[in-house]
């Protein structure tokens, strides 16, 4: 019986396939990069000499940088189209189907999408194995066989991306099961605390004192810790505080509104600030990888040619690591704002379904939608980087961050982002125009 109601459950609806290939598709590419990156590290582990170690310290700040961003995208793709199944869960609850049938369906439906993805993504791992052995470190490639992962990682990394849509699925079912009602009139306004705020200072404070305890750590494992706490932190409470910023800065844009386009970008936000953070939220990442890259580019301007072989590959490497982590950066922002804005759109279609009754001209639509991810992209950009730049003031220096190189860099991966945030809005209003005259 479950499995004919989880069937009739998963068929497509007004928004079509596209509210079911959304989700697959984001864990796929959330399963092939987080695999790629584990992957091309594994080999810096093999290294025992003296170097060895800062090529090691090297790849823990790399690997925070890209998977903590990750399972952040992870975690947007077990939310896709939460709204499509939240609205029919509550249905069947306030027709009396029990919670525990209501619980076992999410699951199930959460599980079978991330697994279904999570299996593309390891075809895409696979595919993606020659070119990752093709990166030369120290002077040679890393070769196919130094960056292909192990039976363990191949089985454990599906596995926590189905538990972690899960999870989600199970986070998500407490409205379903306490308010059907509420959920599907969708008249809960989302509750957002200043405890967020607070939390959020405490961390980065945690890792400014962390960046400066390097020194005086005990060992290169200490060192490992604390760096892996300092990123990591900092980048895990940027979901954290975001959208209570939004919410703040909506609520005051909501007030002076003077335009039937603003007035409706600021409720668009106000409506869910955690979908509007998910929104812009691939940015926060890059912004936070652009004060990385600038920094680190100003080191090896400074650092400049050495006659030491070592240290002449090392500067190399240095060079070759930092493109890698933008790179991998914008394939995830790309990825994050193509799904996340259709996703917006769609969860959002009855809205411009009334819209477009009403006499609302599509353009308007548009205007409100670029603007309701337009104006907290801007917060976004400018609070992350200023947060990065203060977790790594104590190894770096004002003067290396505030070098004109690091500077630099930092407006070019910025603009570069958020040119990718504008490619996605203009990619995605054909899903708009067809969700406004459906």
């Amino acid at each position: 019986m479950i499995a004919r109601v989880a069937w009739l459950l998963a068929r497509p609806g007004r928004a079509g396939a596209a509210a079911l290939a959304l989700p697959v598709t984001a864990f796929a590419i959330v399963t092939t990069l987080l695999l790629g990156v584990l992957g091309g590290a594994q080999s810096f582990w093999t290294w025992t000499d003296d170097i060895g170690i800062t090529y090691q310290a090297l790849a823990v700040i790399a690997l925070v940088l890209l998977v903590v961003p990750l399972l952040s995208l992870g975690g947007a793709a077990a939310r896709l189209s939460a709204r499509r199944r939240d609205d029919r869960l509550a249905t069947l609850r306030l027709l009396g189907a029990t919670p525990a049938a209501v619980g076992t369906l999410a699951v199930l439906e959460a599980a079978v999408l991330a697994l279904a993805g999570a299996l593309v993504g390891v075809v895409g791992y696979f595919a993606l194995v020659p070119a990752l052995g093709l990166i030369v470190f120290r002077g040679e490639p890393l070769g196919a066989a130094g960056v292909l992962l192990g039976w363990e990682a191949l089985v454990a990394v599906p596995v926590g991306v189905v538990l972690l849509a899960v999870v989600s699925a199970v986070v998500g079912l407490r409205r379903v099961v306490i308010s059907p009602l509420g959920v599907r009139t969708k008249d809960e306004a989302p509750r957002m605390h200043w405890l967020r705020f607070a939390i959020g200072a405490a961390v980065v404070a945690l890792g400014f004192l962390l960046m400066s305890a390097l020194q005086v750590a005990g060992s290169m494992l200490v060192v490992f810790a604390f760096l892996a706490a300092a990123f990591g932190g900092s980048l895990a409470v940027l979901n954290l505080v975001g959208p209570w910023v939004l919410r703040l800065v909506a609520s005051g844009q909501a007030k002076r509104a003077k335009t039937p386009a603003r007035l409706i970008a600021a409720r668009l936000v106000l409506e869910s600030p955690k979908a509007a953070w998910r929104q812009v939220s691939g940015v926060a990442m890059t912004s936070f990888m652009a004060v990385f890259a600038g920094t680190g580019v100003a080191v090896l301007g400074a650092i400049g040619a050495s006659p030491d072989a070592e240290m002449a590959d090392l500067v190399v490497d240095l060079r070759t690591g930092i493109i890698i982590t933008v790179v991998g950066s914008f394939l995830m922002v790309a990825c994050s704002v193509g799904v996340n804005q259709a996703a917006g759109v769609l969860d959002r279609a009855d809205l411009y379904r009334s819209l477009g009754m009403l006499g609302m001209p599509v353009e308007t639509m548009d205007a409100a939608r670029r603007r309701a991810v337009l104006s907290p992209l801007r917060i976004t950009a400018i609070g992350s980087a200023v947060i990065a730049a203060v977790v790594m003031l104590p190894i770096t220096g004002i003067a290396l961050i505030v070098d004109p190189l690091s500077l630099l860099v930092i407006a070019a991966v910025l603009a570069a982002g958020i040119g990718v945030v504008w490619l996605g809005l203009v990619a995605t209003r054909p899903v708009l125009e067809r969700a406004a005259v459906a």
